[in-house]
């Protein structure tokens, strides 16, 4: 009998700590699954709703599955251990190679194999906390009465969760990655029934098989942590289809550089291609030049994403220009560009350039934040497509009234705005965002071979005239052809289109449906 009085024991101690471990194990392996889904499938809101939703069904239907287990509940608990650590601790390694192997466009074979992953590891958490509760309950019933019991478990279930939430983006995914952040926690799901056999090795039959048990289990994951980076590596030369020069997780995404000296770079965020080194000029030159031209001499400008430092590269041609803030959420992006020679010799080293100002934030907050008697010449817009509501923000009208506040009286900014031939309605939409905020847009469009026809938006309080100059050395705009980008023809011309609202954001619904399409 334990004495109410005492404090409790160390069996007490270590199972109330692996309700903390198998919550945060349970919490990391759904987070890594909604990740790399987003990162593979794209529309982060869609994969982390139908991710989180397929695990807490799960969840529920192992909790169910919990009171048909009567007997040997020590042993059952370690052998549940053994299969969440080994399922969910595999899951991200074996989903990346699964969509690495599989055939392009073909994304139905990878969802079976992705909400199947989920629906086994949730289930095996589910049955884990009915099942420590009934052990703590047999094993010190003296000093738990029901509310207890339950206060005291879901206290430590709630704290793994939080810490591991905090935890998954700031530490863990920079550092680890997906695939080795998946396999650690595997390798404490094990930890957990090494200790629990040990702990009670006299209620768990067999005690020689489940040591055989928990040896294989904890060398599969030990050696899948050790293999981490080669799979890694393999699974994207795979799915980029090239040779992977550089590789960084970041807190916010995953920076992949690919390609050759010979064949050209590629910059991928999260799986979706950047830009292409041998025709990203044309990209930039077209957002940068046609607002910075019209102004004639601009001397202090803003740029707002664009961490590769390319638009940044392209202002810098203009000999007005006096001082350049460029605001890039991602610490990793202006550090990669700043340091790597590779990427420093795209961008002509303009990172380092004096006059340039490099400012890691939100580009919503930092606008927010900024006093009212602070106006840029000319502000670029170089943000990722909207395909997501972190993103979309970005591309509403709150944030384009930000933008109008800290324009000067004669000055432009420029938005990219996809593609006005795949994403025709998307294009438009942005057009008359920045519209019902008061602005006049210039819509017009260039031809960027690895992207096809793209769209840009000047927005501005004056009109804008076609410039009288460009800078030298310019390899694709000129004069002359500048009236061309201004021409849309019938398969991209303006259709119905509503603004984009921070309370509705439509035109991340939109984006996604034009947009799949293509990648169906």
């Amino acid at each position: 009998m334990v004495d109410e009085r005492a404090g409790p024991s160390a069996a007490e101690v270590l199972l109330l700590a692996s309700v903390f471990v198998v919550a945060a194990c349970g919490l990391v392996y759904e987070l890594a699954a909604g990740a790399l889904a987003s990162y593979l499938l794209g529309d982060s809101v869609l994969q982390f709703s139908t991710v989180i939703g397929t695990y807490l069904a799960a969840m529920g239907a192992g909790s169910y599955l919990s009171r048909f287990i009567d007997r040997q509940l020590v042993a059952q608990f370690l052998r549940i251990e053994l299969l969440v650590g080994l399922a969910g601790g595999l899951m991200p390694a074996a989903l990346f190679a699964a969509h690495a192997s599989l055939p392009g466009g073909h994304d139905t074979p990878f969802r079976v194999l992705l909400y199947a992953g989920v629906a086994t590891v949730g289930t095996l958490v589910g049955l884990e906390i009915p099942l420590v509760m009934r052990i703590l309950k047999r094993q010190f019933a003296a000093r738990y009465g029901l509310k207890d019991l339950v206060a005291q478990v879901l206290t430590f279930d709630y704290l793994g969760a939080l810490v591991v939430a905090v935890a998954f983006p700031l530490l863990l995914v920079p550092h680890l990655g997906l695939i080795r952040t998946g396999l650690f926690f595997g390798l404490l799901n094990a930890g957990v029934a090494v200790w629990a056999l040990w702990m009670f090795r006299a209620q768990v039959p067999r005690p020689g098989a489940h040591t055989l048990a928990c040896a294989a289990v904890v060398a599969v994951l030990g050696g899948g942590f050790a293999a981490a980076e080669s799979l890694t590596a393999w699974a994207e030369e795979r799915f980029y289809g090239e040779s992977v020069l550089l590789r960084e997780s970041s807190a916010y995404q995953r920076v992949v550089v690919a390609g050759s000296a010979e064949s050209g770079l590629r910059l991928y965020l999260n799986g979706n291609l950047q830009f292409h080194s041998r025709d990203e000029y044309r990209y930039h030159e077209a957002l940068v030049h046609p607002a910075m031209a019209a102004h004639g001499a601009p001397k202090k400008v803003l740029v707002l994403g664009g961490g590769d430092g390319m638009a940044v590269r392209e202002v810098l041609r203009h000999p007005s220009v006096q001082q350049v803030t460029l605001v890039e959420l991602d610490p990793a992006m202006t550090r990669l560009f700043r340091e790597q020679p590779l990427l420093t010799a795209l961008n002509d080293r303009s990172l380092h350039d004096p006059r340039v100002r490099i400012v890691n934030a939100d580009a919503y907050g930092w606008l927010e934040q900024l006093g009212d008697d602070t106006f840029f010449d000319v502000v670029v817009v170089d943000f990722p497509d909207p395909s997501n509501f972190a993103l979309g923000k970005l591309y509403s009208t709150s944030f384009y009234a930000l933008l109008d506040r800290h324009l000067a009286a004669s000055g432009y900014a420029v938005i990219q705005t996809t593609s006005p031939l795949i994403a025709r309605r998307s294009f438009w939409t942005v057009v008359a965002t920045a519209e019902a905020v008061g602005l006049r847009a210039t819509p017009y469009h260039a031809h960027v071979p690895s992207f096809g026809e793209w769209g840009f938006v000047l927005a501005s309080r004056r009109p804008w005239a076609i410039p009288a100059a460009l800078p030298p050395g310019l390899r694709f705009l000129s004069l002359p052809g500048l009236p061309a980008l201004l021409d849309f023809p019938p398969d991209m011309a303006r259709v119905p289109a509503e603004p984009n609202r921070l309370s509705t954001q439509s035109l991340v619904h939109t984006f996604e449906q034009e947009w799949g399409r293509v990648h169906r």
